[in-house]
């Protein structure tokens, strides 16, 4: 099958768009990828010029049409959807081209998703809560297709001595930096913490978090490094602060750590305690501190965190690959 697929690739680390890549690559798929963020103009004169914002987008949709149209493919597999316009998707479809949609990303500017959704074949959404905005204005259908992920990429790594040093810490965060985690973390400052992600440069002067921050990025070796060395790693997932929309997703980073065999605290998103059952796969918390707690309880019970960590492992492996979620996509996709 000839398969075009739109997405990133986030020149820092692997993303999403590479891990389904590699597993339609992997079921012997005729594959072709548009970088749907291949702008002319760049972002800081679009964020102030609409109008130029809007041509940069009508170049980077005609470019996708002329790819369209170039490889002819059977599926056109759109991730994110923010950049993809609706007459792009109606010119695929009269191409006799399926479009699918998947919503990656949480809905923190949700209207360009609403306005190009009833124009797609199929819709599947990383979180569930994109399910219930589309249900809320009319847009029936949408299915759930969460993160996964890829076992060549996300394993655990036997660490030399010298890589032990440099990158094992009890408690790791990745992620970028948001208030409402600052004030979360600063509740952990006694812990030997690490946190690596963009944004920590605004943290005030005279937070106690700073000499906890590590980097802002990490390459995929390293972050590989970082995951089979920690104790324990830690997941909180953003929420917008003003709680103009919900978040429930399960953050790509669940995924990837469990396949690395690490031991899981992570706040009780919804998804997250649907997809994996708390104290078995992985352990979640409810307050700063419960977190606090449950951090110095299973730092004092290594053999707990091991056989979480084993079970976890299994649970991800078995049962959420990207390889996974292409099969199942492709699957309800042929049967409608």
């Amino acid at each position: 099958m000839k398969i075009l697929l739109s997405g990133y690739h986030n020149p820092h680390f692997w993303t999403i768009t590479e891990y389904m890549e590699n597993a339609i690559r992997s079921l012997g798929h005729d594959l072709s990828i548009f970088d749907d963020r291949n702008h002319i103009i760049p972002g800081q004169i679009r964020r102030h010029v609409p109008w130029l914002h809007r041509l940069d987008l009508d170049i980077l949709n005609r470019k996708f049409n002329t790819l369209a149209s170039r490889f002819a493919p059977e599926i056109a597999f759109i991730t994110g959807g923010y950049r993809t316009l609706p007459d792009t998707v109606n010119s695929l479809k009269k191409n006799r081209i399926r479009t699918i949609l998947w919503t990656t990303d949480a809905p923190i500017n949700f209207q360009p998703i609403l306005h190009a959704a009833p124009h797609y074949d199929h819709i599947f959404c990383a979180g569930t809560e994109a399910i219930e905005l589309l249900d809320q204005v009319g847009i029936a259908g949408a299915r759930w297709l969460p993160f996964g992920c890829d076992p060549d990429l996300h394993h655990p790594l036997e660490l030399s001595s010298e890589d032990q040093k440099q990158y094992a810490h009890d408690i790791v965060f990745m992620g970028s930096y948001y208030p409402g985690r600052a004030e979360l973390f600063s509740r952990l400052t006694e812990f030997d913490l690490a946190i690596w992600g963009p944004g920590w440069d605004r943290l005030e002067s005279s937070s106690p978090l700073l000499k906890h921050i590590m980097g802002s990025h990490t390459t995929p070796d390293q972050w590989l490094k970082i995951y089979s060395a920690a104790k324990i790693v830690l997941a909180a997932h953003y929420q917008d602060p003003e709680g103009r929309f919900p978040v429930y997703q399960a953050s790509p980073r669940i995924f990837e750590a469990l396949a690395c065999g690490s031991f899981v605290i992570s706040d009780r998103q919804r998804d997250v305690l649907a997809l994996f059952k708390d104290g078995t796969h992985l352990v979640t918390f409810k307050s700063p501190d419960d977190l606090f707690d449950k951090m110095k309880y299973y730092l004092n019970n290594p053999s707990e965190r091991k056989q979480i960590s084993r079970l976890g492992r299994e649970a991800v492996l078995r049962h959420h690959t990207y390889l996974m979620r292409i099969v199942a996509m492709l699957s309800s996709i042929n049967d409608q």
